[in-house]
């Protein structure tokens, strides 16, 4: 059974950092691409980052480009999403997912992946 926790959000002021991590129950973490999306309220899920098997591979939406992060640990079953200089519009609920993949390619879209976590809340404000 695959399981997708999400740790590390919070309540942050304008500028701020916080450091997401996503820890898998998955059996050959490294053959699963990951990638993080988030929820606003009364908005649809979007991409935020995604990064491929080996780590080699990343990508990022615009709006958040030179100010996140995303990294893995496959010794670890871990994705990070490092998220410096936070915006209140970055306030969400942000959620990890994973695909199965044999390549090198990130994915972007929310329906390509096979598993999700939980979420977790993050709040920036003053």
């Amino acid at each position: 059974q695959v399981q997708l926790v999400e740790s590390g959000g919070g309540l942050v002021q304008p500028g701020g950092s916080l450091r997401l991590s996503c820890a898998a129950s998955i059996r050959a973490f490294s053959t699963y691409a990951m990638g993080w999306f988030r929820q606003a309220p009364g908005k649809a899920r979007e991409f935020v980052a995604a990064i491929s098997t080996t780590g080699g591979n990343t990508d990022y939406t615009r709006s958040v480009k030179g100010r996140f992060t995303i990294s893995r640990n496959n010794a670890e079953n871990t994705v990070y999403l490092q998220m410096n200089s936070l915006k209140p519009e970055d306030a969400a609920v942000y959620y990890c997912a994973a695909k199965r993949s044999w390549s090198v390619y990130v994915f972007p879209r929310a329906y390509e992946y096979d598993y999700w976590g939980q979420g977790t809340q993050v709040t920036v404000s003053s």
